[in-house]
């Protein structure tokens, strides 16, 4: 704990970066299976006996996929999974307005982020925090392009046991070598989740507001929320409760699927996005969850 406590106070001097206390567990993420196989799997990999076998040190997961479906959830997940602090950078926060402090703000972070390893480094919508970084995109006179250098070198260079999560809801305007062999471990593409995994979601949503998910008929929620996201299924939750409190009686699968209804998916609307996403991840990534028959395709 005090060691802890230690770590707080240097990141909280810190620009771009944040201390975040996590309790949330692999079990509370839905699906997602491949995922948390392979943390699993690496998670000896951080011991002296992993040394001494002579196992290159963990670098980290790329996650790409559909915006809602879990990915930040995976990353506090990880870190709670492995017991390491978790450091969240934000990207945004490293430009500046002066020559050259951008740059420095961004080694200055991964530094700090080394002197507290072992952690776990996770940058949230890296997609929009350095877009720009592709040689001959930048319009910012090549601040962009510099400080995403600055993150490549480290990534490639680094020692210290710092387990890097960057998630993004596409690649445009990342860099193709940000996605190489050498800097992460695997990139992990994260779809709509499918019919069994819609289940599993309902239950833990329901779990955390204090129902008992025996008590509804999880199977009629999950076909009625094809295409659903993760985020979306719980906001679908929360909205049944907030019909049935105006109504003073006890939610029930009916407010549920009422609220099932009548919600858009982000599916529908940015269809065409998830598709492109989906034709990439057939080729150039590995799924983050097993095939489930009741997986939506219908965006296709």
């Amino acid at each position: 704990p005090t060691m802890l406590d230690l770590k707080r106070q240097i990141i909280r001097k810190s620009d771009g970066l944040d201390y975040s206390d996590t309790t949330e567990s692999m079990e509370n993420v839905g699906g997602l299976e491949v995922v948390k196989q392979f943390v699993r799997v690496r998670k000896k990999a951080f011991t002296q006996a992993a040394k001494d076998f002579r196992l290159p040190t963990p670098r980290g997961i790329f996650l790409l996929g559909v915006q809602g479906c879990g990915k930040s959830l995976c990353a506090k997940a990880v870190a709670n999974e492995f017991q390491f602090p978790l450091i969240k950078l934000d990207a945004g926060k490293m430009f500046a307005k002066y020559v050259g402090e951008s740059e420095y703000r961004m080694r200055s972070a991964l530094k700090i982020a080394e002197s507290i390893a072992p952690c776990v480094l996770f940058i949230d919508e890296i997609d929009h925090g350095l877009s720009g970084g592709d040689v001959g995109s930048s319009t910012d006179s090549g601040t962009t392009q510099r400080v995403v250098g600055s993150l490549l070198n480290w990534m490639q260079e680094r020692k210290a046991p710092v387990f890097l999560v960057a998630c993004a809801n596409s690649l445009n305007g990342l860099p193709p070598a940000l996605l190489r062999k050498g800097r992460f471990d695997e990139l992990f593409f994260v779809d709509l989740p499918g019919k069994k995994v819609r289940r599993d979601i309902f239950a833990i949503h329901l779990k955390r507001k204090n129902r008992n998910p025996a008590d509804f008929d999880l199977d009629r929620l999950a076909s009625a929320s094809e295409e659903f996201s993760g985020a979306e299924i719980e906001a679908v939750v929360s909205d049944g409760m907030y019909k049935a409190f105006d109504e003073g009686r006890e939610v029930s699968t009916d407010d549920i699927l009422y609220s099932c209804q009548h919600c858009t998916p982000l599916a529908q609307t940015m269809k065409e996005s998830i598709v492109a996403l989906r034709r990439f991840a057939n080729t150039r990534a590995r799924h983050a969850d097993v095939p489930d028959e009741g997986c939506s395709e219908s965006v296709e």
